[in-house]
C-alpha cells in the first residue's frame, strides 16, 4: 500500500504542544506537511501561556528533516483564530488542513463547577473550533480544497462529571456535520475523531496497572494515525465521526428509529406505544437534517413530486452520508 503522503500541504495543528496535538503534528510533518504549531503553553485547565511546548515541538519536528513554525495565538478569541491561520499564510502561503485541537481538562461535578471553569471549557473546545474554523475555511473555499479534522470525544456517550467537556464536544458534532455540509461543493471535507489516549489530562487514573495499560498501549501516536487519514485527500467520506485509540478506529453515527406516527398525539397514546418508538429494528442514518424530515413524511401522506425542494436554491445541498438501513 503507497504511504499516504502531505507534500505541498499546510497543516495547522491547534493545542500541539502536548500529548495529542504533539503526535497530529509530528505525523502530518513526518509524511511531508509543512505545520504550524499551535499551543498557547498554558496548564492543563488553561491557565497561563509559555511559547516552550510549541518551540519544543517545531524542534522536534525540524531535527527530523521536517518543516513547521510556532504559534502561541489562543484559540478561544475570533482575533487569536484570524491569527493562527495568518501564520499559517505568512509562513507557507497557504492553508490545506486544520486539525483543531486544543482543549482543557474538565473533570468536574456539575453543581461544584464554578462559572468560569464552565465558560473556559466551552470557549476553548466549542468556540476555539469556530474561532479557527472560520478564518481557515474561507482560505480552503477561495482555493477549493481543504480537510478539517475536530477533536471531539467519547465522552459524548455520557458520564457524571465533566458536563461542560461533554456538552462542548457533542457540539462539535453538529458543528462537524454543517461544515461538511457546507464545504461539500467546494472539495472540503469535516470529519472529527473521538480520541481516547494517554496524555497528561489522563495522568490521574489511580489503579497503578491500569495506569500502565493505558501508557503503554493508548499513545497519542496511535490516534495519530486515524487523523492523519481523515486530513488526507484520499480519503472519500465526509460528515463522520470515528472513535480512535490503542490502534482502534470505529465509526460513531446518529441513527433514527422508524418510530410510531398517530393523527391524534396524546402522551398516553406514544407510552403505549413506547417499545416501538424505541424498536432499533430498521434503523437509519440521517445525511441532515432535511432527509431526516423528508423519511416520515410519505407515512404522514405526503409524495414526493419530481419538482419538491426541500431547502432553497441557494442552499448548499446534502453532500455525506447516504442513508442506509439495517
Amino acid at each position: 500500500m503507497d504511504e499516504l503522503r502531505f507534500d505541498g500541504r499546510v497543516a495547522v495543528v491547534t493545542g500541539a504542544g502536548n500529548g495529542l496535538g504533539r503526535a497530529h503534528a509530528r505525523a502530518l510533518a513526518a509524511r511531508g506537511a509543512k505545520v504550524v504549531v499551535n499551543d498557547l503553553g498554558g496548564d492543563v485547565s488553561g491557565r497561563g501561556a509559555s511559547a516552550g511546548p510549541a518551540e519544543r515541538v517545531v524542534a522536534e519536528i525540524r531535527d527530523a528533516g521536517g518543516e513547521a513554525v510556532a504559534n502561541t495565538d489562543t484559540v478561544v478569541s475570533p482575533d487569536g483564530g484570524a491569527a493562527i491561520v495568518q501564520a499559517a499564510l505568512d509562513a507557507f502561503g497557504r492553508i490545506d488542513i486544520l486539525v483543531n485541537n486544543a482543549g482543557v481538562l474538565d473533570s468536574e461535578d456539575l453543581l461544584a463547577s464554578s462559572d468560569d471553569h464552565i465558560d473556559l471549557t466551552l470557549a476553548t473546545h466549542l468556540r476555539g473550533a469556530f474561532s479557527v474554523t472560520r478564518p481557515a475555511l474561507r482560505h480552503m473555499l477561495d482555493q477549493g480544497y481543504g480537510r478539517i479534522v475536530n477533536t471531539s470525544s467519547g465522552a459524548i456517550l455520557g458520564s457524571p462529571v465533566g458536563l461542560a467537556y461533554q456538552a462542548a464536544k457533542a457540539g462539535l458534532v453538529a458543528f462537524t456535520r454543517a461544515v461538511a455540509l457546507r464545504g461539500a461543493p467546494h472539495g472540503i471535507k469535516a470529519n472529527a475523531v473521538l480520541p481516547t489516549a494517554f496524555t497528561r489530562m489522563t495522568d490521574t487514573i489511580p489503579d497503578p496497572a491500569f495506569h500502565a495499560f493505558m501508557e503503554s498501549r493508548f499513545t497519542p501516536e496511535r490516534v495519530a494515525a486515524t487523523v492523519v487519514l481523515l486530513a488526507h485527500e484520499s480519503f472519500p467520506r465526509t460528515g463522520e465521526l470515528f472513535l480512535s485509540g490503542a490502534g482502534r478506529m470505529a465509526r460513531v453515527f446518529l441513527g433514527v428509529t422508524a418510530g410510531y406516527i398517530t393523527e391524534e398525539p396524546a402522551p398516553e397514546d406514544f407510552l403505549a406505544h413506547l417499545d416501538e418508538i424505541m424498536d432499533t429494528d430498521g434503523f437509519f442514518v440521517p445525511a441532515d437534517r432535511a432527509s431526516e424530515f423528508a423519511s416520515y413524511l410519505p407515512r404522514l401522506g405526503f409524495n414526493f413530486g419530481a419538482g419538491t425542494k426541500l431547502v432553497a436554491d441557494d442552499v448548499d445541498p446534502p453532500g455525506f452520508v447516504t442513508t442506509t438501513s439495517r
